[in-house]
């Protein structure tokens, strides 16, 4: 007789900061509410934003089971790292995931997730996240290989469900015993009160998890899908600069952190294979007299450029500081079913 694993209890956080996106806060609410494979529960964790804080508790009081979101505030540092090590402690499935405020679910996300646990080995799932723009359409002149910057699956991941070194931190999920091991996100890496848009916090916590346990399997399922906006101002050349820059300030970080082997080993593939096919693909559109093939072609160029210097500044500063400027939170246990399903944590 075959014993079938039970699939796991999800409990999705959704960390938010801004009265700007209230309508989009709610659109991704509504989209874990509406999942094919229940969540056990929402979490909406506020961002040092008492306005917001107020209204979405007001907004979700009194909701009934299934159709809410458990509100509750940062508890620690503002910044997303800080936010999301909120939510796991609060949090009382076996696994946690993660749902950008700007995103909905496909109505299988959670599904394909859960499925991707009946390995026991497998201590994270990712999906893919599919850009929706403001102006209706890509940029003529945008790669897809650059996708990353506005915080969505890019052109060089492989298809199907796939072993990777790092799960996309917008669209991902963890088991529990993966923040038991590794602590939480890193405060000091990822977005926080500063304005440049950093990132890379996730790509480092899933670095320490494959030390920590080198049994472990971290996987991508791209039918795990979200649908994530992309503002006007993120549509621009002057955001996909400063992002591809800030990137590489992060992933400086990450390297002083965990090696530059381990922090740049997917990132030399990229830059190597998959970056130079774009700029012949971009190349040989312009040659047919297609749309943006020369943009494109152009923009890998001064996007690899602009990463670069970040990362050489990056280290600089790493080094005069004596060190990677971040600390890694220790994760409290779950909450009991039904503590303090009002207040804050």
């Amino acid at each position: 007789m075959t014993l079938v694993r039970p699939r796991p209890r999800i409990s999705v956080v959704i960390c938010a900061y801004t009265e700007d996106r209230w309508d989009d806060i709610l659109a991704a609410v509504a989209s874990v509410r509406d999942q094919s494979w229940p969540a056990e529960e929402t979490l909406l964790v506020v961002d040092h934003n008492p306005a917001l804080l107020r209204r979405l508790r007001d907004h979700y009081e009194g909701a009934r089971a299934g159709e809410g979101a458990r509100v509750l505030a940062n508890a620690g540092p503002r910044g997303l790292s800080a936010g999301r090590n909120t939510g796991i402690a609060a949090s009382t499935g076996e696994v946690i995931a993660f749902l950008d405020d700007d995103a909905v679910a496909e109505r299988d996300w959670l599904r394909h997730f859960a499925g991707g646990y009946a390995d026991p080995r497998v201590l994270a799932v990712g999906g893919r996240t599919e850009p929706v723009w403001a102006s209706r359409r890509r940029p003529a002149w945008f790669p897809e290989e650059f996708d990353w910057v506005v915080g969505c699956t890019y052109r060089g991941l492989p298809p199907g469900r796939v072993r990777v070194r790092n799960v996309l931190g917008g669209n991902a999920s963890f088991r529990r015993e993966a923040f038991d091991a590794v602590g939480g996100f890193a405060s000091g890496i990822g977005r926080d009160a500063d304005k440049r848009p950093l990132g890379c916090e996730e790509t480092e916590l899933c670095i320490r998890l494959a030390r920590a346990r080198p049994d472990a399997v971290l996987l991508i399922d791209d039918r795990a899908v979200i649908h994530h906006k992309v503002p006007a101002a993120r549509e621009r050349f002057a955001y996909f600069r400063s992002r591809a820059y800030a990137e590489g300030l992060s992933k400086a970080l990450v390297a002083r952190s965990v090696g530059a082997r381990a922090g740049l080993a997917t990132e030399r593939r990229y830059t190597t294979r998959v970056l130079p096919a774009g700029v012949v693909r971009g190349l040989r559109d312009a040659l047919l007299g297609r749309a943006g093939g020369a943009g494109r072609a152009g923009a890998i160029v001064a996007g690899v450029s602009a990463a670069a210097g970040g990362y050489l500044i990056g280290t600089a500063r790493a080094r005069r500081a004596g060190g990677a400027r971040f600390t890694i939170a220790a994760v409290p246990g779950p909450s009991a079913p039904g503590a303090d399903r009002g207040g804050s944590p």
